[in-house]
């Protein structure tokens, strides 16, 4: 959900605040979910598509066309087919881009698949017209351009002998954003 919130609201009646925390206890509840499953080797798709959907990030979706819309993606991704190796890109016959699921092997194994074959973010990743990224890379523009506005100084007097330059604001933004945002706790 979180790589499909880049390219725009498309798709969704309403934009949500999915984020990556929504991603990080996902994944806490599924491995927890697992672990307690294990010894059953069946693996509960239809109740992991329930907490994920309905309660997870379905908790953030108020309206029903957009529930269901989450719930062709969850339907898409979570069921026993991904276990052969299937294509996780929905819709992607004939578009020179493939991601499949890795056969079964070691964790470490798959996290270096998803280092080495993972492709960039793309909209045809999400079943989206390759045009949603021209919308995607046009807002990153803006919102880029914007923020270059508001670091550079408002009056002459402000880059004079006593006022602060542009690096100096620029370098005082920057160790804000990394105070602010703790990026290692982003890392699973």
């Amino acid at each position: 959900m979180i790589g499909r919130k880049n390219f725009g609201p498309k798709g969704w009646n309403m934009s949500y605040p999915f984020s990556i925390g929504d991603l990080r206890d996902s994944s806490i509840v599924l491995n927890n979910y697992m672990e307690t499953n294990a010894s059953s080797g069946k693996i509960p798709w239809d109740d992991l598509r329930y907490i994920f959907g309905e309660i997870m990030y379905g908790g953030h979706i108020v309206n029903n066309e957009d529930r269901r819309f989450c719930a062709s993606f969850l339907e898409n991704l979570m069921n026993e087919k991904i276990l052969e190796e299937e294509e996780l890109f929905p819709f992607i016959e004939g578009k020179n881009i493939t991601f499949k699921c890795p056969a079964p092997c070691p964790y470490e194994k798959y996290i270096e698949y998803i280092d080495q074959e993972c492709p960039a973010d793309t909209p045809l990743a999400y079943g989206l017209h390759p045009n949603a990224e021209i919308d995607f890379r046009t807002t990153q523009c803006i919102e880029l351009f914007n923020t270059l506005q508001e670091i550079q100084p408002r009056d002459i007097s402000a880059s004079g002998a006593g006022g602060r330059g542009a690096n100096e604001v620029v370098v005082e933004f920057m160790q804000r954003v990394f105070e602010e945002v703790n990026i290692e706790s982003f890392k699973f």
